[in-house]
C-alpha cells in the first residue's frame, strides 16, 4: 500500500471517528440537558411542597416521574416517586402514597446518593406515621450517616431533625442539638427555625418552661426570616403559650390576642389553614381567662375554640389531644356554681 493510500484511509478513519465522537458528544450533551431540566423541575416542585401546596406539588412530582422514566433518569425517577408518596402521606392518605414509595424502592440504589437519601427520608416518614418509631429512628440514623458521608448536608440535618422527633427522650435532645450544630455550621438558616422549635417543644413536654421559652424564642427569630405569614404566626403562638405556662399571664394574653387576630385575618383572606390557629389561639385565651378567675368567659372561649378545631379536622389528625381538650372542658363545666 502506498503512503498516499494510507493517508487517505487514515483520514477517512479520523473523519468517521470524529463523526462518532460528535454524535456521542451530542448524546451526552442532550443527556446532561435532560438531567439538568429534571433537576430544575424537582427543585421547583420542592419549592411548591415547602409552600404547603401539597396537591399541586404531588401532581408536579408525578409528571417528573413520568418524564424521568421515559428519559431513563433513574435518580430523578426515584426522587420524584418518593416525594409523590410523601405528598400523599402529609395529607394523611398513606394508602395512596405507599405504591409510589414502592416504585421508588424498586429502583433506589445506594450508589446514587440523591435518589437513595431521598428514598430513606420518605421511608422513615412512612414508618414514623405508622407509629413504628424504633424502625423510623433506625432509618433516619442510617440516612444521617449516609448523607454525612456523601456531603449532603441539608439532608443530613433533615435526618437529625427526624431522629429528634422519633427517638426516645435522650435521643431527642441529643439529636435536636446535633441538628442545630450542623445547620449553624453549614449556614442552613432554613433549618434552624424547625430545629429550635422542636427542641423548645421537647423542653416544654418535660416541664422545663424557661428552657422552652429560650429555644422557642430562638426559633421565632428564624421563622421570621420566612416570607410566609403562617410560620411567623405559629412561632408567636408557641412563645405566648409558654409564657402562659410560666404564669406570665398579662404578656401571654396580649401576645395570644395578637396571634388570634392575625389568624382571623388570614382566614378571612382565604387561608383555610388559619382556622386551626384561630382555634388554638382562642383556646389559650380561654385558659388565661380561667387562670384569671373568669370561669364563665373562659368556658365560652374554650367551647368556641373546639368548634374551630373540629372544623380544622383535629379529631382526625390528633384524636388524643381532641379528647384531652374535651375532658378539660367537661372538668371546668363541673366547676360552675
Amino acid at each position: 500500500m502506498s503512503t498516499g493510500r494510507r493517508v487517505v484511509r487514515t483520514t477517512c478513519r479520523l473523519v468517521v471517528l470524529g463523526i462518532v465522537i460528535a454524535v456521542a458528544a451530542s448524546g451526552c450533551s442532550r443527556r446532561a440537558d435532560v438531567e439538568e431540566t429534571l433537576r430544575d423541575r424537582l427543585a421547583a416542585a420542592d419549592e411548591v411542597f415547602r409552600s404547603r401546596d401539597y396537591e399541586e406539588a404531588g401532581g408536579i412530582y408525578e409528571g417528573i416521574a413520568e418524564s424521568a422514566l421515559a428519559e431513563g433518569d433513574t435518580v430523578a425517577y426515584v426522587e420524584a416517586c418518593a416525594m409523590r408518596a410523601r405528598s400523599y402521606l402529609i395529607v394523611t392518605r398513606p394508602e395512596e402514597g405507599r405504591p409510589w414509595l414502592e416504585k421508588a424502592e424498586a429502583r433506589a440504589d445506594a450508589s446514587r446518593p440523591l435518589g437513595w437519601s431521598r428514598f430513606l427520608g420518605v421511608r422513615g416518614r412512612f414508618e414514623w406515621k405508622a407509629e413504628e418509631n424504633e424502625q423510623a429512628t433506625a432509618t433516619f440514623r442510617e440516612m444521617f450517616d449516609y448523607c454525612r458521608e456523601n456531603e449532603l448536608w441539608s439532608r443530613a440535618v433533615d435526618a437529625a431533625h427526624m431522629v429528634a422527633l422519633t427517638g426516645d427522650r435522650d435521643e431527642r435532645f441529643e439529636w435536636a442539638k446535633l441538628g442545630i450544630e450542623m445547620a449553624e455550621r453549614g449556614d442552613l438558616t432554613g433549618w434552624l427555625g424547625p430545629l429550635w422549635n422542636n427542641l423548645g417543644w421537647d423542653y416544654h413536654d418535660e416541664g422545663r418552661y424557661d428552657e422552652a421559652l429560650a429555644a422557642l424564642t430562638r426559633a421565632r427569630e428564624y421563622h421570621y426570616l420566612s416570607e410566609s405569614a403562617l410560620p411567623k404566626l405559629i412561632a408567636d403562638y408557641a412563645v405566648a403559650h409558654v409564657k402562659r405556662k410560666l404564669g406570665r399571664l398579662e404578656e401571654a394574653e396580649a401576645e395570644m390576642s395578637a396571634v388570634f387576630e392575625w389568624a382571623n385575618r388570614l382566614h378571612s383572606d382565604g387561608n383555610e389553614e388559619a382556622i386551626e390557629w384561630m382555634g388554638f389561639g382562642r383556646w389559650e385565651l380561654g385558659e388565661i381567662a380561667v387562670a384569671n378567675g373568669r370561669l364563665g368567659d373562659g368556658l365560652g372561649l374554650l367551647e368556641h375554640a373546639l368548634t374551630e378545631l373540629e372544623q380544622a379536622g383535629m379529631p382526625n389528625w390528633d384524636a388524643a389531644d381532641w379528647e384531652k381538650r374535651n375532658a378539660r372542658l367537661d372538668e371546668l363545666r363541673k366547676s360552675l356554681p
